[in-house]
């Protein structure tokens, strides 16, 4: 390789041959279309570039979560794929989970209540190894039935199969009530929760699934002794919609205004700060994973550096759709995402109203 003497500080600095001219033509080319006009900056941060050096590789702090901890502060949220899918597609998952230190949310788990036809396609727990967190998920309509039957034993025996850290809730009255077979509540969610909790003698998650939550909802569940809170707010996929869309009747129509009620990610971090700072440490749940519409590493770096009680961001669609496309897709999505992370934990700085 050529090396070629720099003219500021005489030392010998190595360059391919041509590469000076190729970049020189490159700047030429593109100058104008790097062109960013004022409206479309991003406006969340103040950028640094006087305090650090280019972060290395694996750079970001551990973060306990969970009673374990993670390397990256992004969790896989809860997802099917089809059930063609669920195996190819939750060990792609599991590998990148332990590749990575993430976390893991699994796609519904009805299926293994009665029977282990498809364990194999969710026993996740020796590829994702014995040190990141793996949670199973049950709709809240399934568990208000168990409860009046008598059949937590059940839920039990499952987490003990998977070999799974506890249980997500999906807290899913509006996705139910479009499905055209969804169940119907008999009991106001939040009562099946603490007869639940009242039972369970592992950690217990409550998520959303589309479209967030109200002030008093997020207050309530704080309140309660859970292991987290996951928002999964508006802007990701909007389950209720989904729903409505499958349906053929009259009211589909009738019935969308009530599809685009919820409410953003941003907007219950900044609940969730407001009650924090309410019960001044009085608060059960410590622990937030925010999703719901988190596009990209700057929106979970954003969401997760404003939010002041200790916070994750999960993806679902995001990882779904890579995850689909093979193993090499999910590392090169993840790895960049990272490195992404990295770079912004060096050189940003969340505003805040008022504060320079």
């Amino acid at each position: 390789m050529k090396k070629a003497e720099s003219p500021l500080t005489g030392r010998l600095v190595s360059e391919p041959p041509g590469a000076a001219e190729s970049r020189k033509t490159d700047h030429i080319e593109l100058a104008f279309r790097s062109q960013v006009a004022a409206g479309e900056l991003d406006r969340r941060f103040f950028y640094e570039p006087l305090f650090s050096a280019h972060p290395e590789e694996g750079s970001l702090s551990a973060i306990p979560f969970l009673n374990r901890t993670l390397r990256t502060p992004i969790w896989v949220s809860s997802m099917t794929g089809g059930a063609q899918w669920a195996n190819r597609i939750n060990t792609r998952l599991a590998n990148a989970c332990r590749e990575f230190g993430m976390g893991m949310g699994l796609g519904s788990c009805r299926a293994l209540l009665t029977s282990n036809e498809h364990l194999a396609d969710f026993a996740m727990r020796s590829l994702i190894g014995p040190d990141l967190p793996l949670f199973a998920n049950l709709g809240i309509a399934q568990l208000e039935t168990m409860i009046e039957e008598g059949q937590l034993d059940l839920v039990d025996e499952m987490i003990k199969r998977l070999e799974a850290d506890g249980l997500i809730i999906h807290l899913n009255p509006l996705q139910e009530w479009f499905q055209p077979e969804g169940d119907r509540f008999q009991q106001p969610p939040l009562r099946t929760i603490q007869r639940f909790l009242d039972h369970a003698g592992y950690p217990v998650i409550v998520k959303e699934v589309g479209q967030g939550m109200g002030y008093n909802s997020l207050k309530t569940l704080l309140q309660l002794p859970l292991a987290a809170v996951d928002l999964a707010a508006a802007g990701g996929t909007n389950f209720a919609q989904l729903e409505n869309l499958r349906r053929s009747d009259d009211v589909r129509e009738q019935w969308a205004p009530m599809t685009r009620i919820g409410h953003t990610a941003e907007e219950m971090v900044e609940w969730i700060n407001q009650i924090a700072e309410e019960k001044k440490g009085q608060l059960h749940c410590q622990q937030i994973i925010i999703s719901g519409g988190v596009r990209d590493f700057l929106d979970g770096y954003y969401l997760t550096g404003k939010c002041r009680i200790p916070s994750i961001y999960g993806q679902a669609s995001a990882l779904l759709r890579v995850a689909q496309e093979g193993e090499d897709a999910l590392h090169t999505y993840l790895h960049a995402q990272i490195r992404g992370l990295e770079m912004a934990a060096a050189y940003l700085r969340i505003k805040e109203v008022g504060k320079p």
